[in-house]
């Protein structure tokens, strides 16, 4: 029962394989169109980012917790810094690699 179940497998893969080689070489023609997506992304949440930070931060400077208050700013402008300037990643990630010694293209 093995040697022909594994006939009928090889039988399917070569029949259908050359259909979905065929079908992969071409682009589809309901394809998305993402070109934008990241500049349309910024453009929504960025405005929601702002009033979220600035509510909290009023929130914190209210109830009188500096600490936290101060805690908070520096992880919104950090995460500020990774959501409006996302190359920042890639040049420290090179910086860093460069500085380690590793070869970078």
């Amino acid at each position: 029962m093995l040697p022909l179940f594994s006939s009928v497998v090889h039988a399917v893969s070569d029949a259908v394989g050359p259909i979905v080689l065929a079908a992969a070489d071409a682009p589809p023609e309901d394809s998305l169109d993402t070109e934008g997506l990241a500049e349309w992304l910024r453009g929504f949440f960025g405005p929601l980012f702002l009033v979220i930070v600035s509510v909290v931060a009023i929130f914190f400077l209210f109830t009188r917790e500096i600490t936290r208050f101060v805690q908070f700013v520096l992880l919104a402008i950090f995460i500020g810094i990774v959501f409006y300037v996302p190359q920042i990643i890639e040049v420290t990630a090179t910086a860093l690699a460069r500085a380690v010694g590793v070869p970078v293209e």
